[in-house]
């Protein structure tokens, strides 16, 4: 029997794959504008004469802006559909856009990153549960690979993508942007086209009051996860935003490729773990990641001693590999210390701690720049982390899941916030 959802009248049609389809096509071009600029941040900071710390601070508001919208709004499709959401979602991202098309000052990226930030965030939640039930019809194995993995893909072709154009096409501060918003155009028509398949319901007032605690019988397992979420995230920041200008820095070059493929090295080995190692257990994906990372790191703290780009893209296809596995890990490991009522506030905990060790040691770093070479923070900063990854690992021989339920592997890695609230209701 295939499965119904109510559309925007209120009739009631049949899911159709379309659904699956397009809103993992909107959920990757999000992806893909949230690192189109970050090769680009060399440019933008010769070009309205900004300080490492300012750089740090544009890459770091998308985050937090993120993160805050995600807490919000996440659970608000649960309520008034997923078409709505998503199309608002879609609407301030292109305004988002159109403020790095039209910035003439650092001001101008600062907003155009905090309106991208809250897009993403108010998005994730409904696109993931749009494609949780769009895949029913299709495979329902489909909905974790994609919610697991897109992310990460559309991270590393987003910022191929952006410095491919920097580098040989005209209007480079521009272009990107533009390709971007004609597909987000498209996404929102093909959202308009697509059946509405989340049931409206009453509470959506409620559903805005952010959900987040760790119950006390998960709290012992949940700190020893901690370092290792730490650790990968701190480092995945490092890549994504101080990488793609340390790269051409330890090169000598003016080539903008290099900071595209300090991103594209980390984000596309992240992705392609992540999806390779779906079904290894909890304890073999907390040792294994951050131990990767740690090395990752280690080889990256060398790249930087030897001054060489090639290694420091080696270290980040180690550490991504790492960051891939382990992020899954963590999430299996949280998810699997809680009740289902209560899995909602601990993955929003989960993401707490992560979007702030994305974004908070990026600044600090940012910070230190002024008054020390990027290579001796970014030094430090590697040998930070990769200490923290050894933590963690040690942590990990410590970890039990000893929850009084414990979900499959496939639903704990493909819930969300938003859908994770949404069944404990």
């Amino acid at each position: 029997m295939r499965p119904t959802h109510v559309d925007a009248t209120g009739s009631r049609r049949p899911a159709t794959a379309s659904t699956f389809w397009i809103f993992a096509a909107i959920y990757g071009v999000f992806m893909f504008a949230a690192s189109a600029p970050s090769p680009l941040y060399g440019v933008y900071a010769s070009r309205f004469s900004f300080s490492p710390s300012t750089l740090t601070v544009v890459f770091a508001v998308y985050a937090i802006a993120l993160l805050a919208a995600l807490l919000i709004v996440g659970r608000l499709s649960d309520h008034i559909g997923r078409r709505p959401v998503i199309l608002a979602s879609i609407g301030l991202q292109i305004i988002g856009m159109l403020c790095f098309v039209l910035a003439h000052s650092t001001i101008v990226l600062i907003i155009g990153r905090v309106i991208q930030g809250v897009a993403t965030g108010s998005a994730i939640g409904a696109l993931s549960a749009g494609i949780i039930e769009g895949a029913a019809t299709v495979s329902p194995g489909l909905a974790p690979m994609v919610t697991s993995s897109t992310p990460s893909f559309g991270l590393a072709v987003g910022a191929i993508g952006s410095s491919t154009l920097v580098q040989y096409v005209p209007a480079p501060l521009r272009l990107i942007y533009w390709v971007i918003i004609a597909a987000l155009v498209i996404g929102a028509a093909a959202t308009v086209w697509t059946p509405e398949s989340g049931q409206r319901r009453s509470g959506a007032a409620r559903s805005l009051v952010p959900v987040a605690s760790v119950p006390p019988h998960a709290r012992a397992s949940f700190a020893k996860v901690t370092p290792g979420i730490v650790a990968g995230w701190a480092l995945s920041g490092f890549y994504l935003s101080l990488g793609s200008t340390l790269v051409p820095r330890i090169e000598h070059s003016t080539n903008h490729l290099w900071g595209g493929a300090a991103v594209f090295s980390f984000a596309f080995a992240a992705g392609t773990l992540s999806l390779a190692t779906r079904q290894m257990s909890v304890r073999t994906a907390l040792r294994a990641g951050p131990t990767a990372f740690a090395i990752g790191a280690l080889l990256s703290l060398l790249a930087i001693d030897a001054n060489s780009g090639t290694l420091f893209l080696a270290g980040g296809v180690i550490a991504g590999a790492g960051f891939g596995t382990g992020f899954l890990g963590g999430i299996r490991a949280v998810s699997e210390t809680a009740w289902p009522h209560e899995r909602a506030g601990v993955l929003a905990v989960f993401y707490v701690i992560s979007y702030l060790a994305f974004s908070v040691p990026v600044v600090a770093a940012g910070i230190a720049q002024t008054h020390s070479s990027p290579q001796d923070v970014a030094m430090v900063y590697s040998g930070a982390v990769a200490a923290l990854a050894v933590i963690g690992v040690a942590a990990s021989l410590f970890t039990r899941c000893t929850a009084p339920t414990a979900p499959t592997a496939d639903t704990a890695i493909s819930e969300t916030p938003s859908t994770m609230s949404s069944r404990s209701q």
